[in-house]
């Protein structure tokens, strides 16, 4: 099921949720907020996979830049304090291609995430240094907070509206940064959807993020798929509702677990010309 804009104004509207601090909302099977966002925001995305992603940047007056990437991404688990590794290679527009960019993450929130592009031009690899979370991920509207997400206990979670739809039911919860020094956002509200009574299919469908000011900042729709266990974006569009600017995220061609080698994710690789 894929939500329309409309339908996520309705419920995440700012008259359907209450002011920061009430109480939280009831839900029909009993589960707390910190319970939904538990079952339903941190899913398998298997221990690696291969991809086509595509990035689709659109302006206010609905000017569009395209960029097509093979997606190379691998699940770390923490080892030796990363959390993830992701070399992009450009397939398009032609002329970048060839140009591959590469990103390490860590499980830290006070280590930036390091970061190398390679411009064959050039022929050369420079390190490109990420000074704030709050920088644009690849021009996009997420960020590179966004990409490296939040853990669990990073936020107060709060259930502000639950609601039955047939054998659905939808959860909107609240999540305010427990230090919001430093955090991207005043507070997040998420839509997550449980078809049936199975947890497991759980998974978060729409995101609306508010500026350190209070104000409304963007919002995020997005649509799954699944590979064997493991889950990723089918589509994920993300509209900054200041700049009216949007991004759109598709990802095809998908492989999982396919037993990516280490040594896809390292400087010399990237220097072997694709």
């Amino acid at each position: 099921m894929r939500m329309t804009g409309a339908l996520m104004l309705l419920a995440l509207g700012m008259a359907a949720w209450g002011p920061a601090g009430a109480d939280e909302a009831s839900s029909p099977d009993g589960v707390n907020a910190r319970e939904v966002v538990q079952q339903c925001n941190f899913k398998y995305p298997g221990d690696d996979q291969q991809t086509r992603l595509s990035i689709i940047l659109r302006d206010k007056d609905g000017n569009e830049k395209k960029n097509v990437y093979r997606r190379y991404w691998k699940d770390y688990k923490g080892k030796e304090g990363i959390a993830d590794k992701m070399v992009l290679i450009t397939e398009f527009p032609p002329d970048a291609k060839g140009s591959v960019f590469m990103r390490w993450g860590y499980t830290s929130t006070n280590k930036n995430a390091d970061q190398w592009i390679y411009l064959p031009v050039l022929k050369k690899t420079r390190r490109v240094s990420v000074r704030d979370p709050g920088e644009s991920f690849l021009g996009s509207d997420l960020t590179h907070g966004d990409i490296s997400g939040r853990a669990l206990d990073d936020d107060e979670h709060r259930l502000v509206k639950t609601e039955q739809r047939g054998e659905e039911t939808l959860y909107v919860v609240e999540s305010v940064p427990r230090d919001p020094a430093n955090a991207l956002y005043s507070k997040v509200l998420s839509m997550f959807a449980k078809p049936g009574q199975d947890w497991s299919d759980c998974a978060k469908r729409q995101v609306e993020y508010f500026d350190r000011r209070g104000e409304p900042l963007k919002q995020q729709v997005i649509s799954w798929q699944r590979s064997g266990d493991a889950w990723l974006w089918d589509e994920m569009t993300v509209r900054n509702t200041q700049t009216e600017h949007t991004s759109i995220f598709q990802v095809t061609d998908v492989q999982t677990n396919v037993g990516l080698k280490d040594d896809v994710f390292t400087e010399r690789n990237l220097t072997k010309g694709h």
